[in-house]
């Protein structure tokens, strides 16, 4: 159990340092003390820490590992001197520092590396996209100007332009989003719509398909198409099913296509997701 009251502030051990501190990292930056009740130093700095993260009301958290107890996570972390004070970002170790430091040195680590100013600018834009995507809008592009490569405003524009049909700029949007990730698999994501779009644009329209469908239920290739266009339109379910009748007819389109485009619906629609596991599972055994 936690002695620390505060939920910006708790005690981690080498069973929930994954969940409370990598994965927790990549919504809030998380600073690490690693700390033995026989250092002297590390009750000094204890304070400061929680003083400063306190004030900063949840925008940064501070997980406590208790060195003695926790010496594995210690080992794993090359932890030699202490008080050692490591931060995370996104998963990763952005920053730290070793030894006792004055208060205006600890609040500067932690404005280091707490949100910046482009950071807020982002998430107020988040904020908006729902009720006034035009000063969304405005918000990311502002921030893109002074930060080329801000993810956050990079994801939140493609979205907007996904919204607007602008798939050209989306695309050279998303291009610039790194791989990995919760940023990556969001812009995978709205990659595969965008390519889900293009690929149906030329296939016909969703009342011609069916018309020919009528005349000839089992065409494969007409199948593959409704599929097509029934994804771009978002109806995943219906797309799914209309694309593995395809492949159950043609083995040689299966292979190809039909599964080039069933891969594009897993990404949307969550690539474990129970509708994206069955029809993965009902290819599978069609193609192998």
């Amino acid at each position: 159990m936690d002695e620390h009251k505060s939920e910006w502030i708790f005690s981690v051990t080498e069973r929930d340092f994954n969940a409370r501190v990598l994965e927790r990292s990549k919504q809030t930056p998380v600073v690490v003390d690693f700390w033995a009740s026989w250092c002297g130093p590390c009750q000094m700095l204890a304070p400061i820490l929680e003083k400063l993260v306190e004030k900063r009301a949840g925008a940064v958290l501070l997980a406590k590992v208790n060195t003695d107890e926790e010496q594995r996570l210690a080992m794993d972390f090359g932890i030699q001197s202490l008080p050692t004070v490591v931060a995370f970002k996104n998963g990763q170790v952005v920053l730290d520092f070793i030894g006792l430091l004055p208060e205006n040195k600890v609040d500067e680590f932690l404005n280091r590396i707490g949100p910046s100013e482009a950071d807020k600018k982002a998430q107020q834009a988040s904020e908006l996209e729902k009720t006034n995507p035009a000063q969304a809008e405005k918000l990311y592009r502002q921030v893109l100007q002074k930060e080329p490569n801000q993810e956050e405003s990079l994801l939140g524009l493609a979205r907007l332009l996904v919204d607007q049909n602008k798939e050209g700029e989306a695309n050279e949007l998303l291009e610039r989003v790194g791989p990995g990730g919760e940023h990556g698999a969001e812009a995978e994501k709205l990659s595969a719509i965008l390519w889900l779009r293009r690929h149906a644009h030329d296939r016909g329209d969703e009342k011609t398909l069916k018309a020919r469908l009528e005349h000839d239920p089992g065409n494969p290739t007409t199948l593959y198409d409704l599929g097509c266009v029934e994804a771009a339109a978002g109806r995943y379910a219906e797309a799914l099913r209309l694309l593995l009748d395809a492949a159950q007819r043609d083995k040689k389109l299966a292979a190809a296509k039909v599964r080039e485009a069933m891969v594009k619906v897993f990404q949307v629609i969550g690539v474990r997701s129970e509708l994206a596991d069955e029809y993965r599972d009902k290819l599978t055994a069609l193609l192998y």
